[in-house]
């Protein structure tokens, strides 16, 4: 097997296996920053704002919904990439350190095992004034904040998201 790919599979670690790891890096001095999404599409928006996120801390970890969760929360026919495919193309970026698949449509459960130093997430999603979070559109935040962690929001860069993306291929023309 091509050591490159080992190194990224090696990344994609379920949550009971993850668990121990972080409590071990944050009991060494080290921050751990979480974020989670559903990344189908991956583009420039996704790579600058993880790149951000991994810059607050000593670590990233990465929560992805799983594919049921993926079509809850975005309809029918999402994901484009399954999740598996999704795990393997985000573990190949070098600004990720773990990445997780979860089944339900917040990452709650996920934050409250975990306990990252730090919780991350784009300013779009969060429904963001300002540098305060909108807990009823960011549940996570209650979880991240009752253990006595911080919430972080990272502003949204316009014309970057997947839901356009996929939009701007609708309009292209049939090629023959």
């Amino acid at each position: 097997m091509n050591n490159l790919l080992y190194d990224t599979r090696r990344k994609i670690l379920q949550p009971d296996e993850l668990a121990p790891l972080i409590r071990s890096r944050q009991q060494a001095g080290e921050r751990g920053v979480f974020t989670n999404g559903c990344f189908d599409l991956l583009h420039l928006g996704h790579v600058r704002y993880l790149q951000d996120a991994r810059s607050l801390g000593d670590f990233l970890i990465l929560g992805l919904n799983g594919d049921d969760s993926v079509r809850e929360l975005k309809g029918p026919g999402r994901p484009l990439v399954p999740e598996m495919e999704r795990a393997e193309i985000l573990a190949a970026l070098t600004c990720i350190d773990y990445v997780t698949i979860f089944t339900e449509i917040t990452a709650n459960r996920l934050v409250n095992l975990l306990r990252p130093a730090i919780y991350v997430k784009g300013g779009d999603y969060a429904g963001a004034q300002s540098d305060t979070p909108d807990t009823n559109r960011l549940p996570e935040a209650k979880v991240v904040q009752a253990y006595g962690g911080l919430v972080r929001l990272i502003p949204y860069i316009p014309q970057h998201s997947t839901t356009e993306l996929i939009a701007a291929i609708k309009q292209l023309p049939e090629q023959s």
